[in-house]
């Protein structure tokens, strides 16, 4: 499992995360001189084996990360409370700087944008029921995601993390039917730079027809707006269709993509950025 740490000297301070499970390392924020945070971070991702290092950077630091050979793969608008942020990368393991399914992945952008973007309303069969899912339905949940997903970046399958992800603060709504809960999404909440990542994202592949996913991001939304979050996020498979399509409807606009990025389903995956202005 993946633990983040904080790491100070006397000019500078960097938050990041370890993830051993994706062979990465990400600094979700940092302050001080930039040129020695690099540094750091970099002899903390050979320390660990990692293959790739993220770093989220502010504007004011574009020129010094393309400096030291950073490449620009995302943004998030309004990340830092109203300021944007950008997805810097450098790759240790020339297999992993190397996608293969690129092109594949730029026709499925090119295909999402010739749907249009406009939303419809859904209408459910009666069965199914959106619910706040609370800390005494993890275990379900956890069976959900274990079903669904061959692999995953985080241990989404054990009752005990999705619990301790609650706690945290991360909201999850899901459908049940027949009591039998067949679909979740989260939002991952900074309640300090007031943004959020909608993830988890999962429906049994027998329930997919009716767009219930659209249905739980929308209720995640309201949720987000509610408490004074507006800049909402989603990083999606490259390689799907459904949920780059359903982002796109929902009004999140496209912002890079993320090679190599995360394991998922059953391999190393590049992964789409997607934004939304909640205001």
């Amino acid at each position: 499992m993946g633990e983040t740490k904080q790491l100070a000297g006397n000019d500078y301070y960097l938050n990041v995360f370890v993830d051993p499970e994706n062979g990465r390392v990400r600094i979700d924020d940092f302050w001080g001189s930039t040129e020695k945070i690099l540094v750091t971070a970099e002899e903390l991702s050979k320390e660990n084996g990692a293959e790739k290092l993220i770093v989220k950077g502010r504007s004011e630091q574009l020129a010094t990360l393309l400096k030291y050979g950073y490449q620009l793969e995302a943004t998030v608008d309004r990340y830092f409370l109203g300021s944007d942020a950008y997805f810097f990368c450098k790759y240790f393991s020339s297999a992993r700087s190397c996608s293969e399914s690129w092109i594949t992945e730029d026709s499925i952008i090119k295909s999402v944008y010739l749907l249009g973007n406009s939303e419809q309303t859904i209408r459910l069969p009666k069965e199914y029921q959106l619910k706040r899912i609370a800390e005494k339905d993890s275990e379900v949940l956890a069976a959900l995601y274990k079903q669904v997903f061959q692999v995953y970046p985080t241990p989404l399958n054990d009752p005990e993390y999705v619990r301790k992800t609650m706690q945290d603060g991360t909201v999850y709504f899901g459908y049940f039917f027949k009591g039998e809960i067949v679909s979740a999404a989260s939002a991952e909440i900074n309640t300090f730079y007031k943004n959020a990542e909608l993830t988890d994202c999962a429906t049994l592949i027998k329930h997919r027809k009716h767009g219930l996913m659209k249905v739980l991001l929308q209720r995640l939304e309201r949720e987000l707006k509610e408490n004074g979050i507006f800049c909402a996020y989603s990083i999606a498979r490259s390689l799907s269709f459904g949920m780059n399509a359903a982002l796109y409807q929902l009004g999140y606009e496209y912002r890079g993509r993320l090679k190599n990025n995360c394991y998922i389903y059953d391999k190393l995956e590049d992964m789409n950025m997607w934004v939304k202005n909640l205001s």
